[in-house]
């Protein structure tokens, strides 16, 4: 089938990234690899590769959160536990 479809044009690797690419971004890493049945290896290639990298996106809210300015600081404030 994926013979009859290249010659009548029909390319199925750039779909494929961008559906993959768009999971990536998505699911975390071990999530993906489950899902799919891919090895963990390359779905966090998968994930790095589309920008998901959870790691890194929590590492980078942290950084942004210990660099606000006081005056634009919009997490919420704390409040006492209730008792």
């Amino acid at each position: 089938m994926g013979e009859q479809l290249r010659k009548l044009g029909i390319r199925l690797a750039e779909p494929r990234s961008t559906a993959l690419f768009q999971l990536a971004t998505e699911l975390p890493a071990a999530v993906l690899a489950r899902t799919l049945g891919i090895d963990i290896t390359v779905a966090v290639k998968w994930q790095r590769a589309a920008a998901g990298d959870w790691g890194a996106y929590a590492a980078e809210i942290v950084r942004r959160n210990s660099k606000a300015d006081p005056c634009t600081d919009v997490r919420p404030a704390r409040t006492a536990p209730r008792i």
